[in-house]
């Protein structure tokens, strides 16, 4: 880790660990998150000036056009301008000030951009996606960061949940050795305050995988939706985080074309190593997720093969009981049948045997003898 990282992070990362709350150790991502609490967001169209020379504020104006002279009046001096939500007429004169490219412009007015990095002249222009987990509602929100980087001038536009910047400018502004090195170091910090944001993001996301885990193989029926929720975020997340290894590389290739200074390169390749590693997490999150779905699917096919196994076990004692009783009503209809038909008020000779002196034993062997077939007959099919 760098000094400069060792003499402004560390404090920050202290204070952020004592905060965790839930009673619960904080876990090695958050414990990696450098920012602190969050502060309050600002009204929309807030500006915040500042003009430096030297890596020290030498005034704080309180129009773009003051910022303009001081620029002017002090030679080798930097601007650096904060806004939040601003409106098309506000950014437009902003545009027209700094002669900013009117796509740009019209992007940053916009907002729901995707992360790129594009160069308008000696203009970089930058979009990051911020993130930050709400423990309350288990979700990410997402929010964006527009940097417009001149050669003596920084001007960010924040939207949405986009975490606030005056972090930033407190870390640069207590190394005046860094914030010397011009817009490109203020371009550092500010990915490496949104790179690092994504720290807790992760922690949050992993707890709620583990939880999800516990829910598919406790047989929670609502684990399907949650995963599905779930996933949902993770792709999201993942859209914030893949084009950020995209910006660095393209960052990383005009080092020796725009004179990157060497420590601002070692800066930059180190927020390049964290964001590697995030978006490979995410990826593996996504991984874990599809996963996770496909053992629940699992599952619950098996669960739902015992329960119609169940089933069919039980239809099938139901059927040999009904066999069984089929059979014995069977067996005791025959007799009764026969019974019935000597037991009719019959005068000789309509029934000849009623006269005969064997009639009766007839009557009974007969009875007697339809039984014994029967039984033989549903015997031999197991139906008794």
């Amino acid at each position: 880790m760098s000094d400069w990282r060792s003499r402004v992070l560390r404090p920050a990362k202290r204070a952020n660990i004592a905060t965790v709350d839930r009673g619960r150790e904080p876990s090695p991502e958050e414990s990696m998150d450098p920012r602190g609490p969050h502060a309050a967001t600002p009204p929309e169209g807030r500006v915040v000036d500042a003009a430096y020379r030297k890596g020290r504020r030498t005034s704080s104006p309180s129009t773009p056009a003051d910022t303009l002279s001081c620029l002017r009046e002090q030679p080798g001096a930097m601007a650096w301008i904060g806004l939040y939500q601003p409106d098309e007429a506000q950014l437009a004169a902003l545009g027209q000030e700094f002669g900013l490219h009117e796509l740009a412009v019209e992007d940053a007015v916009v907002a729901h951009q995707r992360p790129k990095l594009e160069r308008y002249g000696d203009t970089l222009f930058v979009v990051l996606r911020a993130a930050r987990y709400d423990d309350a509602a288990e979700e990410v929100e997402f929010g964006e960061i527009h940097l417009f980087i001149g050669p003596d001038f920084v001007l960010t536009v924040r939207h949405g949940h986009a975490p606030p910047l005056h972090l930033v400018r407190e870390r640069m502004e207590a190394d005046p050795a860094l914030l010397a090195r011009g817009p490109e170091a203020v371009l550092y910090a500010v990915l490496d305050h949104v790179v690092d944001g994504y720290a807790p993001v992760i922690a949050g996301l992993q707890n709620d995988i583990d939880e999800i885990e516990t829910q598919v193989f406790d047989g929670d029926p609502g684990a399907s939706r949650r995963i599905y929720e779930l996933s949902r975020e993770v792709i999201e997340f993942q859209r914030a985080t893949r084009p950020l290894l995209a910006i660095l590389d393209g960052l990383t290739a005009g080092f020796d074309k725009y004179g990157t200074e060497e420590e601002l390169q070692r800066y930059l390749r180190d927020v390049a190593d964290h964001a590697t590693t995030v978006a490979e997490r995410v990826d593996g999150f996504r991984q874990m997720l599809a996963d996770i779905l496909t053992v629940n699917a699992t599952l619950v096919s098996q669960a739902q093969n015992e329960e119609i196994k169940h089933m069919t076990e039980a239809s099938y004692a139901q059927n040999e009981e009904i066999k069984k009783i089929s059979s014995w009503a069977a067996s005791l209809f025959a007799p009764t049948l026969i019974g019935t038909v000597y037991g009719m008020n019959f005068e000789p000779p309509g029934m000849p045997e009623l006269r005969w002196s064997f009639g009766y034993p007839f009557a009974l062997g007969l009875m007697v003898l339809t039984c014994l077939s029967l039984y033989l007959i549903f015997k031999r099919r197991d139906w008794l």
